[in-house]
Formats: C-alpha cells, sequence, structure tokens
C-alpha cells in the first residue's frame, strides 16, 4: 500500500482549512485516511500548522511520500532535517547526542525567525495605523483652518456691509429729522 501525506480540505467556502493526514494514494483527497497528524490554516499571517511532529517523523521514517506542499511544512518545521540527521547516526556519520543537539539548535532558531516574523508583522500594522491616523489628523486640521478661513471672510464680508447699513439707517433717521424740521 502507497502512503502519503497530504492534505484533505475543510472548512467553508473561500475559507479552507486543510487536516495534514496520512492516507493510502488511491483514496479521495477527503476520503478515508489511516491518521490525522495535525491542521494547516493558510488563512492567517504567517500560516499556522499545528501537527504532531513525532508522528509526522514516524510517517516519513517509515516511507510515507509527502506532497509538494506538506513536504514545504515538513521542511518549514523540521522533520525533514530530522529526518536527514537520523539517516546520518543509522549510517554512522555522527552520534545521536549530536544529531539532536543540532535539531535543536535549528528548531530554537527557526521559532525566533516565526516569533520575529509575527512581531514585525504586528509593528508594521501598529505604525501603518499611526501613520493612517496623523494623516487623517493632518487632512482635519486642513478642513479646520479652511473651514475657520470662510467664517472670517463671511465674517469680514458681513462686517463692512453694517456700517454701511448703519450709515444708511442714519441717513433716513436724519432725513426723517429734517422733514419733520420742514413741515414745523
Amino acid at each position: 500500500m502507497a502512503v502519503k501525506i497530504r492534505l484533505a480540505r475543510r472548512g467553508r467556502k473561500k475559507a479552507a482549512t486543510y487536516d495534514i493526514v496520512v492516507a493510502d494514494a488511491r483514496a479521495p483527497r477527503d476520503g478515508r485516511f489511516v491518521e490525522k497528524l495535525g491542521t494547516y490554516n493558510p488563512n492567517t499571517n504567517p500560516a499556522t500548522i499545528v501537527y504532531d511532529a513525532d508522528r509526522a517523523f514516524y510517517w516519513v521514517m517509515n516511507g510515507a511520500q509527502p506532497t509538494e506542499t506538506v513536504r514545504a511544512m515538513l521542511a518549514y518545521r523540521g522533520v525533514l532535517l530530522r529526518r536527514h540527521l537520523q539517516l546520518g547516526v543509522t549510517k554512522g556519520a555522527l552520534t545521536q547526542e549530536v544529531a539532536d543537539q543540532r535539531y535543536q539548535d535549528w528548531l530554537s532558531e527557526k521559532d525566533a525567525k516565526i516569533e520575529a516574523k509575527k512581531t514585525g508583522l504586528t509593528d508594521t500594522k501598529a505604525e501603518a495605523r499611526k501613520q493612517q491616523l496623523a494623516a487623517e489628523t493632518k487632512v482635519k486640521e486642513a478642513r479646520a483652518t479652511a473651514l475657520a478661513a470662510k467664517q472670517a471672510a463671511a465674517l469680514a464680508a458681513a462686517t463692512p456691509a453694517a456700517p454701511a447699513e448703519a450709515a444708511a439707517t442714519e441717513g433716513t433717521t436724519e432725513t426723517a429729522e429734517t422733514s419733520a424740521e420742514a413741515a414745523a
């Protein structure tokens, strides 16, 4: 029986998540499987890969062939490196302690890189938000300045008209007084 490690699609339309499964190569994609190793969610940044590393290593060592996508995930998470080191131990090229130490060193570096990417994305998002707020504040201040200038212009236009109206009103008062004197 040819055994493959592959993805089985789950989730809803346009929001897929996948199960990492060990299945017979002849079984359908979402059909019967031998064992579920974990899950893969490509909708997050970085993509979330939750799996049982020991069982994945067991299946890879026993000849299960991963698909290209799963091979990339297993390489990303270190299962294929662990297999490579274990084959070196089997052939006598290095000892088990050295292989385990190399694997742990690589794993800690990889976890640090993943964590740095997550914090970098968070920092980038926060910086973008800060810049967006600054731009919105600048636009708001420009609008407030333009509105104040428009109101000042309207007030200035209304103010010279007021003395002219006052002069016109005074003129009518004087005319009324003059006509009252003329009538007397």
